[in-house]
């Protein structure tokens, strides 16, 4: 059984998607960790009812990247992870993480990338009025959303969409299709071991 961490910074709607496949079968994984940059975040609670582990901390009580992520490289080694998925994990992936995880961590974004990488990319398709946008997992590496892609899968925007119910169609599309694409990638990578 594959062991991930999850990352997370909000809510937990992806995380809570993703714990749901995993308890329903769906995905052929376990979570091991959550790892989540703001104490007391939704997708904490979320984690703790769930009784997996959560690891907690404030980036600003460290003196640089390489400091945190050394500690969270701990946390995952000592819950022998063999992959990361960010799931609204609103921070970029350091060097002692891609290092420790080449091809290993995995990323959701809510726009068919190249197009509107980094943050508010649903309003940025909106804003731009788009006719068709989506939503992309993808390798992380050191870029910002530039790493190779996995998966995208597109959705139209119709004439009447606010851009409140796109935002809508892009999580709902986000919690269906990340965990099915995620145990896609865990079973092929298995069979290649």
């Amino acid at each position: 059984m594959m062991k991930i961490a999850v990352f997370a910074s909000g809510t937990g709607s992806n995380f809570q998607a993703i714990l749901d496949e995993v308890k329903s079968g769906g995905l052929a994984a376990e979570i091991a960790l959550l790892v989540c940059d703001r104490p007391g975040a939704k997708v904490a609670l979320r984690a703790e009812k769930a009784n997996i582990p959560v690891f907690e901390f404030s980036p600003k009580e460290f003196k640089n990247k390489e400091a945190f992520e050394t500690i969270i490289l701990n946390q995952l080694k000592q819950y022998n992870v063999s992959y990361v998925v960010l799931a609204g994990y609103m921070r970029l992936i350091g060097e002692t993480l891609l290092t420790a995880y080449p091809k290993n961590i995995i990323n959701l974004h809510p726009s068919l990338l190249p197009s509107f990488p980094g943050k508010d990319a649903i309003g940025q398709a909106f804003h731009a009025g788009v006719k068709v946008t989506g939503i992309t997992i993808h390798f992380v590496d050191a870029g910002m959303d530039t790493g190779p892609i996995i998966a995208q899968k597109a959705l139209e925007v119709e004439e009447s969409d606010t851009l409140e119910s796109l935002t809508a169609k892009i999580h709902k599309l986000e919690h269906t299709y990340y965990p099915h694409v995620l145990n896609t990638l865990f079973q092929k990578r298995e069979l290649e071991v």
